[in-house]
Order: C-alpha cells, then sequence, then structure tokens
C-alpha cells in the first residue's frame, strides 16, 4: 500500500535579493504601489529583510548587512549572488508537515528566527535552503512555528489596492521531483533556475514584476 502524504504545499515568499534595501523599496512603491515594511536581520546570515505582505504570502527584499558574516554563510552567499545578478531570485513553500517534506527529499530541518523592529520574534523551521550554486533555482520549505504571525497577513495601505500573489513563473532542474507534484500558483518554464518574475493582481489590475527591479 502506498504512503499516504501527509504535507501540503503552498507558496509561503519571494526571495528578492537586492544591493539596497532602502532602494529597492523605494523602486517597489514608485513603479508598483507597494509598501515594503521593515522586516529584521538574520545575525547568522549577515543579512536584513523588507517584507510586502500580499495576505497568505509575501514578497521579501533581502540584502547583505553584515559581509563578514555574509561571508561565512551559505544562506549569505546566496543573497549576495542574488543582488550581484548571478543567481535568480528564490522561493519558499509553506509545508503543512516539514518533517514529511524533508524526508521524502533527504533533507536535515533546522530552526531560523528573527525579532521585528516592534520586538516581535519570529520563528520557523527550515529545509532544502540552497547551500550550493546548483541548488539556487530549487525552492526551500518553511513551516512556521506555532503562534508565530505570518508575514503576510500585516495589513498595510498599499497605494497599489489589496494586492494578492497571482502567479510565480520559476524555472529549474528536477522541479517535479522537488515539488512533488503541482503546487497552487507556480508555474514551471525553462530557464536559468529560480523566480523569472511573478504576476500580482492589484485593485488596479495585473502587475508583473521581473528581476532586477
Amino acid at each position: 500500500m502506498a504512503a499516504v502524504r501527509t504535507e501540503s504545499l503552498m507558496v509561503d515568499h519571494v526571495v528578492m535579493g537586492v544591493p539596497d534595501l532602502d532602494e529597492a523599496a523605494a523602486t517597489l512603491l514608485v513603479k508598483h504601489g507597494l509598501i515594503a515594511q521593515p522586516g529584521g536581520r538574520h545575525p547568522r546570515f549577515g543579512t536584513a529583510n523588507r517584507i510586502v505582505p500580499l495576505g497568505t504570502c509575501y514578497l521579501e527584499i533581502i540584502a547583505v548587512d553584515d559581509p563578514e558574516a555574509a561571508a561565512e554563510s551559505a544562506f549569505g552567499g546566496w543573497v549576495r549572488a542574488m543582488a550581484e545578478g548571478t543567481a535568480a531570485w528564490g522561493w519558499a513553500l509553506r509545508s503543512t508537515d516539514i518533517e514529511a517534506t524533508a524526508a521524502r527529499l533527504g533533507l536535515d530541518v533546522g530552526p531560523g528566527e528573527r525579532v521585528r523592529d516592534d520586538g516581535t520574534r519570529l520563528s520557523w523551521r527550515l529545509a532544502g535552503v540552497p547551500t550550493e550554486r546548483s541548488t539556487y533555482g530549487r525552492p526551500f520549505f518553511i513551516q512556521w512555528d506555532d503562534g508565530t504571525p505570518l508575514p503576510g497577513e500585516s495589513v498595510l495601505p498599499h497605494p497599489a489596492g489589496a494586492t494578492s500573489l497571482a502567479e510565480v513563473h520559476v524555472s529549474g532542474d528536477r522541479l517535479d521531483e522537488w515539488l512533488g507534484g503541482p503546487v497552487p500558483m507556480v508555474v514551471v518554464d525553462l530557464g536559468f533556475g529560480g523566480v523569472d518574475s511573478l504576476t500580482l493582481t492589484t485593485a488596479t489590475g495585473d502587475v508583473t514584476i521581473v528581476n532586477p527591479l
């Protein structure tokens, strides 16, 4: 008898590595009517981020803010590669059973956390975070800890109005095996590997965002 699959996957966020957080936030506001709220720092990785809430998911703009720490971190190296344009944007899938997801793909599960500027602590578990260039195109997996507020659910008055994620166009090798089946809002194309573009539905129509901003 085949094993019952206990995991369910959905898009959690798109990781947009940029050279400068302030400039990226200004671009998203001016070009697309989106507000990027303060996020927090990841001291172990040497990075900092801002968040664009989209309801069930969000956009994460992220940059290196401690070059020395980032140089010692695989995640920090990935963010630097995205910022320099040598890697496509990344993406994360939210799993309802990250232990099952990790077991399916032979991955380890590790904790993560950050503290927002308002002092709120966010914590989660991760699996499959890219550690080398050959894995940059694959999504990683996240499960937020109980009681952690989901970043996408913050209510912000985006000038674009009510905004939600419609589609993420991605590419990469062996994605079907990695995903384990279709994932809502994800369109798989041939290409560089990673997020090629994303489409948002706003109050005034659809908006397409491509890398670089």
